[in-house]
């Protein structure tokens, strides 16, 4: 599946958070959107997968759903939002509920996305059991489930510790190598976007526009290959250049705003 975003802007009242955004997120990639605080990051991928309507332009989904998909866009948010009362089978199962399905077929799809994620031996388990790295795990584990065409993440590591940033990075570097499920992914992080995108999106301060398209062309799992390390800062200093002023002129019309 294939997003192509052309000329979207969206205005809340009189604040204009982006203007005229075009590009494409091609079948299987990851896109990774970062940019300074503010900047419409998280209103994108509101539009993107349908949430928000925007003030102008358009957004178009092109090519065959999987035969095993629910639901064409799902996303994984920073707030892990489990029901504390479900168990962990209980929560990855609570989108599946809006389905006609089976009670077989729900459990097979809910073991497999805990298999997947790594899960299986905590499926009885409580979150307030669990470790905020597994928490997430959950999250993702619930969006993967309905086995989407379209995967959307908002910062879904930025509350994690460090370690467990780093290990969850891996897990999702793993995952999308098996499910190829296209991906629009925004971070503060540099360091992850180029970890785990084919492609990163850069944004201007607000009105978010799209500064570059920048290509990592590194093959997903030779990135963490010393013969690589040259590269990857080449890229990661190409990123700081285009996003230090901006970051620096949004910081100071927050402090005067």
């Amino acid at each position: 599946m294939q997003l192509s975003v052309r000329d979207v802007s969206h205005a809340y009242g009189s604040l204009t958070a982006l203007t005229a955004l075009s590009f494409d997120v091609h079948e299987g990639e990851i896109l990774a959107v970062i940019g300074p605080s503010g900047c419409g990051k998280s209103t994108l991928l509101g539009i993107l997968g349908g949430i928000l309507k925007p003030s102008a332009g358009s957004v178009a989904m092109q090519g065959a759903l999987p035969a095993d998909c629910l639901n064409p866009v799902t996303y994984v948010f920073q707030d892990f939002a489990l029901l504390p009362w479900r168990t962990v089978a209980g929560n990855v199962a609570l989108p599946l509920e809006q389905h006609p399905l089976s009670a077989g077929a729900r459990k097979e799809r809910v073991a497999a996305a805990l298999n997947l994620i790594g899960l299986a031996e905590f499926a009885n388990a409580f979150p307030k059991q669990l470790s905020g790295g597994m928490r997430q795990r959950v999250g993702i584990a619930r969006a993967i489930v309905v086995r989407p065409a379209v995967l959307l993440l908002d910062e879904p590591l930025s509350a994690l510790d460090a370690q467990t940033r780093e290990l969850l990075t891996e897990e999702l570097t793993a995952i999308w190598r098996r499910e190829r499920t296209t991906s629009v992914y925004v971070t503060h992080n540099l360091h992850e976007a180029l970890r785990l995108a084919d492609r990163v999106a850069v944004l201007s301060r607000r009105p978010g526009r799209l500064q570059r398209l920048v290509e990592v062309t590194i093959p997903r799992a030779e990135r963490d290959d010393p013969a690589h390390a040259a590269e990857l800062a080449r890229l990661h200093e190409e990123l700081w250049s285009l996003i230090r002023g901006e970051a620096q002129m949004a910081d100071r019309e927050m402090q005067h705003g």
